[in-house]
């Protein structure tokens, strides 16, 4: 009877301790989920500044991408009035010295 009851507190105390040690672990591992949630909150965050980096990269790449294409269609225009004067076409452009002529 006195080792049942031995046994039990035993027991008892071997239990208390290990909801001790739970309780301290379950403390934690609550903790890790917070910091965890606040490192995938922080993660998003980036994200969502790094595609507004990316998609104003895209804006300014397309941009550039117009501008290039005007900047060809007007050298072509140009050689094109160059030829046509060389051929005599076109009479000669007006003198870039800025004298009125006339």
């Amino acid at each position: 009877m006195l080792r049942q009851f031995a046994d039990t507190v035993g027991r008892l105390l071997s239990l208390t301790r290990d909801t001790q040690q739970n309780q301290a672990d379950i403390k934690d591992l609550r903790q890790d989920v917070k910091d965890l949630r606040q490192g995938i909150t922080d993660l998003r965050q980036e994200f969502h500044e790094l595609t507004l980096v990316v998609q104003r990269l895209s804006y300014d790449i397309h941009r550039i991408q117009e501008n290039e294409a005007h900047e060809r269609e007007k050298m072509a225009l140009r050689l094109e009035n160059e030829l046509l004067r060389s051929e005599r076409r076109l009479p000669p452009g007006k003198p870039d010295s800025g004298q009125d002529a006339g």
